[in-house]
């Protein structure tokens, strides 16, 4: 089927597309009128498919809900958009909906030309201080948006940046789905808008906890009424990021829009999804690669390799089995690949950097695991041994980093387990760390408070007592 005779798709077709229907495609909905799908933005499944879309001569925002059961989350959608609406809140609004022929429904709205989520910005200023005015440039409007949002009595229920669009020198509120009335009450009102707020704050990184106020600031220019106390607002963020935590770390382990994931009854792997073809060699041969690359270790439990991949610098680390007793004490515990896999994407959750972990795979017999494979990339930074001199304190921009690592992890009751200068690299003026096979987010304070004072005591033990860094350090890093 040519592009210039796209074909015509039912609902029970669209259902088994998989992730990435063929494109274009035409669907029938009311009245035997016909849309044409020319580009995607987002598809769940078996569950719904978004995209740009031609309809009755326009460009359109195309939502077509195709699951067994999708009237519930299309009415949802349509009511939460109307809600908006009707409260004079930006968001683009409905110029179709309607019944697709076979039992879907679809969801048509205004197509913001040359826009982006904020979710799409965010990158370009992630990196800088928080605070800093370009990061509130694209904070502070979505902010002050969700004040307007809470003062018409409504809260969005799956907040995040991605659910704010920037269009010319507009910001529109998006996903209706999400759009709910507060509950009746005083109250009521202050919990959940507390909580909502909370939600907003929680995607940002935990450095931002102490940048606040303008934020804050912005949100209440929009309202009157809702004015949140700074000790409550914390606690509501730390529940909040606890619980995005918890899924998102799920996320990583199961097959979905971020990770593509694999089990069968002799491997698991699990791979960032934009990552896949171009590791697709790596991860068919890791072996193969090893065997080629730079190795930086080669013992007995652990290989570590620098390879090139279409030439691009990656570390493949692959965890061994020594001999028959090893591989028995092995078998019925998640590997070392499988931890650090977890801890890499904690720690970026957490915006502490790491080198980004981009593929996991455990070599299996059923249930029980052999070796593991987990491929990171390459940090060219060189370590804290190499960097820092003993004979001077750190300068104002090492300080600030030194301060800003340790006390994230101490916050978050973060234990690294292995805490060698070796195992902290200074790159573009931060921390980055590695080696993740011990760490350990601790529950209990009692077990945390002594890790953390092993963690500190191994760290100062990289230079002399008598040095200037060992006094600094010992100054100035938290104590348990």
């Amino acid at each position: 089927m040519t592009p210039e005779n796209p074909p015509l798709l039912q609902v029970a077709e669209l259902r088994q597309q998989g992730r990435a229907p063929g494109v274009p495609f035409r669907v029938l909905g009311d009245y035997g009128e016909t849309m044409l799908v020319c580009r995607l933005l987002r598809v769940l499944p078996g569950k719904r498919i978004v995209g740009e879309a031609q309809w009755r001569g326009q460009r359109v925002l195309a939502k077509l809900f195709v699951a067994g059961r999708n009237s519930r989350h299309w009415e949802r959608e349509r009511h939460g958009i109307e809600a908006l609406r009707s409260a004079h809140l930006p968001t683009p609004g409905i110029v179709g909906a309607g019944r697709l022929e076979g039992g879907g429904h679809f969801l048509l709205t205004e197509f913001l030309e040359d826009s982006r989520t904020l979710a799409e910005l965010w990158p370009g200023v992630q990196d800088l201080p928080p605070g800093s005015p370009l990061a509130l440039e694209i904070l502070q409007p979505a902010f002050a948006l969700l004040g307007r949002v809470h003062a018409a009595g409504l809260l969005h229920t799956d907040l995040h940046l991605g659910n704010f669009l920037a269009c010319k020198n507009d910001l529109f509120v998006i996903d209706g789905d999400g759009i709910t009335y507060v509950a009746k009450g005083a109250a009521a009102l202050a919990r959940q808008t507390l909580d909502n707020l909370a939600l907003l704050i929680a995607q940002l990184p935990l450095a931002w906890d102490s940048c606040l106020d303008p934020l804050v600031a912005a949100y209440e220019s929009q309202q009157d009424r809702l004015r949140p106390g700074r000790e409550n607002l914390l606690q509501e963020v730390e529940r909040a990021r606890a619980q995005r935590l918890t899924h998102f770390l799920g996320k990583t382990l199961r097959d979905c829009s971020q990770f593509a994931v694999r089990s069968t009854t002799g491997l698991f792997s699990a791979v960032v999804r934009t990552e896949r073809e171009a590791l697709s060699a790596l991860l068919d041969d890791p072996d193969g690669f090893v065997a080629q690359g730079h190795r930086f270790k080669d013992g007995g439990t652990c290989t570590v390799a620098r390879v090139e991949v279409a030439g691009r610098s990656l570390v493949l680390k692959r965890y061994n089995l020594k001999n028959f007793r090893h591989a028995m004490s092995r078998f019925w515990r998640p590997s070392r690949a499988w931890h650090s896999w977890l801890a890499a994407h904690r720690l970026a959750f957490y915006g502490i950097s790491t080198p980004t972990p981009l593929a996991m795979l455990e070599e299996r017999v059923g249930p029980l695991r052999r070796r593991a494979f987990l491929v990171t990339e390459f940090c060219p930074g060189e370590n804290l041994l190499q960097h820092l001199a003993p004979d001077r304190e750190p300068n104002q921009e090492e300080a600030a980093a030194i301060l800003e690592f340790f006390r994230a992890l101490f916050r978050m009751r973060i234990s690294h387990g292995d805490m060698k200068a070796t195992n902290l690299l200074w790159h573009a003026g931060r921390l980055v760390v590695i080696d993740l096979d011990a760490m350990v987010q601790h529950d209990s304070q009692a077990a945390f408070v002594r890790d953390w004072r092993r963690d500190r005591a191994r760290f100062l033990r990289n230079w002399p007592e008598s040095s200037a860094l060992h006094r600094w350090l010992a100054a100035n890093l938290p104590e348990a």
